[in-house]
């Protein structure tokens, strides 16, 4: 792994994700190294695709200007993170997410952070009241095939737990389910327990399938082959528009989440999916 410093020139961009006003990434890279990942596209660079997963470079004065910014930005919701987990394992040295996220909290900014790593019950101390909200994502619970498509964040158990934690501190929070992989954990059994977990914790369900941006097939060929060898190359056609893959897996999900009694809806449903 590959550890550097990087500065910035803006710490809050305008977000066009739903519900949220600004984005705040504290880092560059990500440590985790999920297979599925489609963040590298967003900076269109071969260079930076190909090497994803292998650097993290923080962002050494963001604290400085998010400080500035905060001054004169009208109030929002500010998605920590969008692009890269703000808890990924150089977090527990360098710390600026957590600087971030007291900026925010003292300008009293809503904060939604979105992570994999259970790093954020470290800052459970400030983490409280309606001014946040925790998401986790969990692709599946199935631990060893975590560790495969997952390799550097933390397992399904340790996630489950972010969402207890900050339930018992009355800290709303939501499961981000997904991706959903044709034939690999979008079978009714491996969402439901999932949404239970969802029933147990009182957080919503926000779900999504697999995105093949640039440079998505090319890292999950390998895996998929070994994995779901029969489905790998009906993969693109299944997660075509014109394909009516996603309308029967979205039923199947919002079924479950209709018959426990949990909220449901698609992660971004202003895109036609």
């Amino acid at each position: 792994m590959e550890y550097g410093i990087v500065r910035c020139k803006t710490a809050l961009s305008p977000s066009r994700l739903p519900g949220l006003a600004y984005s705040l990434n504290p880092y560059f890279g990500c440590e985790h190294g999920c297979l599925y990942c489609y963040s590298p596209s967003v900076f269109r660079s071969e260079a930076v695709a190909r090497s994803w997963g292998t650097f993290a470079k923080g962002k050494s004065n963001i604290a400085e200007v998010l400080a500035r910014e905060l001054q004169h930005k009208e109030k929002g919701t500010v998605g920590v993170s969008t692009v890269t987990d703000p808890y990924q394992p150089i977090e527990s040295r360098l710390q600026l997410t957590r600087t971030c996220i007291q900026l925010l909290k003292k300008h009293d900014f809503k904060v939604s952070i979105q992570t994999k790593s259970s790093l954020v019950l470290r800052d459970l101390d400030m983490i409280s009241g309606p001014k946040f909200e925790v998401g986790v994502t969990i692709t599946t619970l199935d631990s060893a095939l975590a560790n495969k498509m997952e390799p550097r964040a933390s397992p399904p158990d340790a996630r489950r737990e972010v969402l207890e934690r900050c339930h018992d501190k009355k800290v709303e929070t939501w499961i981000f389910l997904g991706p959903i992989i044709p034939h690999l954990n979008d079978d009714r059994e491996s969402l439901e327990r999932i949404i239970q977990v969802a029933k147990a914790t009182n957080s919503r369900i926000l779900f999504d399938k697999l995105n093949l941006r640039p440079w998505v097939m090319e890292n999950l060929t390998s895996f998929l082959a070994k994995e779901t060898p029969d489905s790998l190359e009906n993969l693109p056609a299944l997660l075509s528009a014109k394909s009516d893959y996603w309308r029967r897996t979205s039923a199947v999900v919002e079924s479950i989440c209709r018959d426990l009694d949990v909220r449901c809806e698609r992660a971004f449903p202003a895109i036609t999916q």
